[in-house]
């Protein structure tokens, strides 16, 4: 390595300093970036005076029932749809992906103003649910249908790589052998790819758990911690918002953080168990 060095012309020797010097500093730039707004909360928050606002622990309880029930929806409604597309070529698996890559890219204010089209009492749906005795807006189910607009998108298409990753002559090994679909999907395919659906996961929850431009135009009431958050500030100002930002922070980061150590653990193990044993 150190002839290697030696050989290289001046130059060149400069020019891999500097990359590697640059390159460090980006390092250095982005974790500071990233961690300048938590030290600037942590510098903040008003410690003697901590405490919550009025409706805020109704809050933190709506978010987080609301965003499990959200949740559910979506992993079951998405694994399905992100499977077909990755084993699917059609023109209608195209055009379903182009579905979703629009609801992805959609504004979330913009998409809170076309469930509100779309589901209000005068809407176009929401007229025939109505009929029904079924209302949707200002309410528990208007709050779960924003979530899920909010973070199915994002769970499908992280779903649909990871099952896209699974090398596609297992599967067909596994029909060979005689295994039914189900168990194809749920013997090998869903094992190899859960990495991929747990950063689905982790990038689904964090979307509903933070969302507020779905909602606040089409589920105002009943109030999440980031609609409670604006009002909080709105009212009060920005010292009245801390005590329920680091709540929301301790809502928000337990499961991603759970989610991310159960999967390295489970990929340490499988490398472990794919040493050979002598």
């Amino acid at each position: 390595m150190q002839k290697w060095r030696d050989d290289l012309p001046v130059d060149a020797e400069v020019g891999s300093r500097v990359g590697s010097g640059l390159g460090r500093l980006g390092e250095v730039v982005t974790w500071v970036l990233l961690a300048v707004p938590f030290v600037a909360l942590a510098v903040e928050t008003p410690w003697r005076h901590f405490r919550l606002a009025y409706g805020d622990w109704d809050a933190v309880a709506v978010s987080l029932g609301l965003s499990c029930l959200s949740m559910t929806i979506i992993v079951v409604l998405g694994t399905r749809v992100a499977h077909w597309l990755a084993s699917t070529r059609s023109r209608l698996a195209r055009l379903a992906q182009g579905l979703v890559l629009v609801a992805l890219m959609t504004p979330p204010l913009a998409m809170g103003i076309l469930l509100a089209t779309a589901y209000g009492p005068v809407g176009t749906f929401g007229a025939l649910l109505a009929r029904g005795g079924i209302l949707l807006g200002n309410n528990a189910p208007a709050f779960v249908l924003s979530q899920v607009y909010g973070g199915l998108p994002y769970f499908i298409l992280a779903a649909r790589a990871a099952f896209e990753a699974v090398p596609p002559v297992l599967p067909v090994a596994a029909r060979s052998l005689g295994a039914t679909p189900w168990q194809v999907f749920r013997r090998v395919t869903l094992p190899l790819a859960r990495g991929g659906l747990a950063a689905g996961l982790v990038v689904a929850w964090v979307r509903v758990i933070g969302e507020f431009g779905i909602v606040m135009i089409f589920a105002y009431f009943p109030q999440g911690i980031p609609v409670k958050l604006y009002v909080n500030l709105q009212n009060d100002g920005l010292g009245a918002v801390y005590a329920l930002l680091w709540l929301l922070l301790v809502v928000a980061l337990p499961l991603p953080i759970l989610v991310l150590m159960m999967t390295r653990r489970r990929h340490l193990a499988d490398h472990t168990s794919d040493d050979p044993v002598f």
